[in-house]
């Protein structure tokens, strides 16, 4: 093991050249050239040592893609990590990767550009050490995480269904491993009136906002925060000018729920309070659902994270595990019936925000980790 912890450390000025080379490239949910670049340095990395893969092509988002050795047969554990960041176009010209004493920082640095280095050189060590554990694993690299991996779910969920193991490299949450996520769903609501002048003829109107703000109070009144239920319009916008009456608004809500039950239960409040219109002569659209289940812990999954806490304290890690209010697509592999674990990516903190850092030395220690921990899934 120390020979293998050694030849590891020695790859940290590699690992950390990748992530320069990934973290410098826009690759928000939305911006297909940016995550697809992404896509075929890592598609590249993986060829180099063997591995090949199945590109999931799609017309609007990045390309998804399945990679695995072609010596594989049957492999048992799924990893996952995602491409795309929140961050838009031109995020990179005014806030590029760079370093400062043992933290790196950039848009994405830690969620997750930094777990696809530890991912990479997990594999590569475990072919350093003449493991044949290798090829007992699938990799899912996919695109639209961050906007709830609507378009990559069905491959998720088909490949997970084969697999013994699903390992989650989003970053540690506190240092720690994630073992429960709430679920969640993205809601959009656009709300149609009428225009007119504001001062001549205010009466010829229909205000699109004022029928929005009335859904909005009731929208938010769904939260019931004892049952972990919290609904949220994040984004609002409309109106032509300030003294036109508004004749188009539009919504954003956001949702995140503790149980598969629970979500089915504001699915249906979402949909009845936008049903109808309060101001007569407004005209409401709402697309959107429950895009994650909840993720709760399993028996199964509690045994996962005793090998892998094992696994940590081997290497001097003392790992714990605690539940997450964001979601993941750990949601999804649980979802299909698989024993899965989250956090096992390298530790930072301040994901979607200006501050966003990797903490440097975690980049090695959180390679070995996952390293052991797929040898030790694959010798049972």
């Amino acid at each position: 093991m120390w020979k293998l912890k050694e030849w590891i450390n020695q790859q940290e000025p590699s690992m950390l050249e990748l992530i320069e080379t990934l973290v410098n490239i826009d690759s928000g949910s939305y911006i297909k050239q940016g995550i697809d670049k992404v896509g075929n340095i890592l598609r590249e990395e993986y060829a180099k040592i063997g591995f090949e893969t199945e590109v999931h092509e799609q017309q609007k988002l990045g390309n998804n893609l399945l990679i695995r050795h072609p010596e594989a047969v049957n492999p048992e554990i799924l990893l996952i990590a995602h491409m795309d960041t929140v961050f838009g176009e031109g995020t990179v010209a005014g806030r590029p990767f760079s370093r400062k004493g043992d933290y790196a920082y950039g848009p994405g640095v830690i969620d997750m550009k930094a777990s696809h280095a530890t991912t990479l050189y997990a594999l590569k060590a475990l072919m350093e050490s003449g493991s044949e554990a290798f090829k007992n694993v699938e990799l899912i690299l996919n695109t639209d995480e961050e906007i709830g991996s609507i378009a990559s779910r069905e491959l998720i969920e088909r490949v997970a269904k084969t697999k013994k193991y699903a390992l989650i490299l989003e970053p540690a949450q506190n240092g720690h491993l994630v073992s429960e996520r709430k679920g969640g769903g993205k809601y959009f609501l656009k709300v149609h009136g009428k225009s007119a002048h504001a001062g001549i003829e205010p009466e010829n109107g229909i205000s699109a906002i004022e029928e929005l703000a009335r859904k909005i109070l009731k929208l938010h009144a769904l939260t019931d925060w004892e049952k972990g239920i919290n609904v949220n319009v994040g984004l609002i916008s409309g109106g032509t000018s300030v003294n036109t009456i508004a004749p188009f608004a539009e919504a954003a809500i956001d949702v995140r729920i503790e149980t598969w039950e629970d979500g089915d239960a504001v699915d249906s409040a979402i949909k009845e309070i936008c049903s109808y219109s309060e101001i007569p002569g407004t005209r409401l659209e709402l697309t959107g659902n429950i895009t994650r289940p909840a993720w709760n812990l399993t028996a199964e999954a509690e045994a996962l994270i005793a090998i892998i806490t094992e696994e940590g304290q081997k290497i001097g890690l003392e790992l714990s595990h605690e539940k997450s209010g964001g979601g993941s697509d750990a949601n999804l592999t649980s979802f299909a019936g698989i024993p899965s674990i989250d956090g096992l990516g390298p530790v930072g903190a301040d994901a979607h925000q200006e501050s966003e850092y990797l903490y440097i030395p975690s980049l090695t220690e959180r390679t070995l980790l996952l390293a052991n921990v797929i040898e030790r899934l694959s010798s049972k």
